[in-house]
């Protein structure tokens, strides 16, 4: 009988147990929040290389006049950079609790960030002034559009932003800012990741 007790223990089954134990029954992986922000983030991925495939494809086209990058497009690159960094020094200070650097951090990013927008803007103004227009320059439309898309994601960015800011100001509980502030540096990295690679796009096309 002892033997045939042996052949029906199923130590996988235990072993699965004190793994589940360990983590109090909950299942291993990123917070709910994470996993949305990155399932968003690789969706955002997806749309931008299908418009860059797009963008290639017309450029085999005969009316097809490449379109030259203003100097303030490498100002608004910079201050795309510094607005994440900025970010990044947030979320640096958040594991050291010094609120008031958190602040400052946030509160410079999300400038920076609403500079490159403006900037973006000025980039419009300066390509019509050359005489470019997008109605009669498909390489121009491009560039609008896939501008656009950009400033979009970086405007939703902002309202989240907003948001982390309000709760610092409101006196919201250290974790739930300093998780904020995690999500909103992921999400302006991937921002700059994104328009470093069109901006070079841009320049080599």
């Amino acid at each position: 009988m002892e033997f045939f007790s042996d052949i029906r223990t199923k130590p996988w089954l235990e072993s699965q147990v004190e793994i589940d134990n360990a983590h109090t029954g909950g299942s291993i992986g990123l917070p709910k929040e994470k996993l949305a922000l990155r399932v968003f983030v690789g969706v955002v991925g997806v749309v931008f290389s299908l418009s860059v495939v797009a963008y290639a494809d017309r450029m085999a086209l005969a009316d097809w006049k490449p379109v030259p990058e203003p100097l303030i497009m490498w100002i608004n690159l910079m201050v795309l950079l510094g607005s994440s960094l900025a970010m990044h020094w947030a979320v640096i200070n958040t594991r050291r609790d010094k609120m008031a650097n958190v602040e400052v951090g946030l509160l410079v990013g999300g400038a920076l960030a609403l500079a490159f927008l403006a900037g973006q803007l000025l980039v419009v103004r300066q390509l019509d002034a050359l005489g470019y227009f997008a109605p009669t320059n498909p390489a121009l439309a491009f560039l609008y559009m896939l501008s656009a898309l950009h400033a979009i994601h970086l405007i939703g960015g902002l309202y989240v932003w907003g948001r982390t800011v309000l709760r610092i100001w409101r006196g919201f509980e250290d974790q739930k800012i300093y998780y904020s502030v995690e999500l909103c540096a992921f999400y302006w990295h991937f921002l700059l990741a994104l328009w470093v690679f069109l901006f070079v796009w841009f320049v080599i096309t």
